[in-house]
């Protein structure tokens, strides 16, 4: 792909400390990098936190990036899911206006996404959906004929899948 700019996902493993979202953040902002989304939460481990970072760039110096993070002292570890086997997952809720008479429709629309009216007020719905970016964008695409008042969205976050080995035509676990 020579070098071209794509996005990739990092998953890092960071001490829950005081300042090092901010650190991070500056150490890509500093090489000029977009972040497309960060997710950041307590991980399984107390007194540490997992940052999901879709970054844009090459593979080369989404590489670079890889080994400055690990030079932050705060910094566990740091894991390149780009290409890899790996869930990946969004949270969107959308506040989408509609008249009552609108309701059965979107309601119909969102159950074969398979997304969640989470609220209903005299104005509007707000529909929860997960689950890959594409997902959602598709979902936005098809309800363009309800004005949307308000999206927020977590962004990407991953966790890599087991190494499943060898398919031997059973089904594991």
């Amino acid at each position: 792909m020579n070098g071209a700019p794509e996005t990739h996902t990092l998953v890092a493993t960071v001490a829950d400390h005081p300042g090092v979202l901010t650190r991070v953040a500056s150490l890509f902002r500093r090489r000029g990098f977009n972040i497309a989304s960060l997710a950041v939460g307590h991980s399984e481990e107390p007194g540490y936190s997992r940052m999901t970072i879709a970054v844009e760039g090459s593979a080369e110096e989404v590489k670079q990036c890889e080994k400055q993070l690990y030079k932050l002292v705060e910094v566990v570890s740091v894991r390149n899911l780009t290409g890899a086997p790996a869930v990946t997952r969004e949270l969107a809720m959308i506040k989408v206006r509609v008249k009552a008479t609108e309701r059965p429709g979107l309601a119909e629309i969102t159950d074969i996404f398979r997304g969640e009216i989470v609220d209903v007020s005299k104005s509007s719905m707000i529909v929860q959906m997960t689950g890959a970016q594409s997902k959602i964008d598709r979902f936005l695409d098809v309800i363009t004929e309800y004005p949307i008042e308000e999206i927020s969205r977590t962004g990407v976050i991953a966790i890599a899948r087991d190494d499943v080995g060898p398919r031997n035509g059973r089904a594991r676990g």
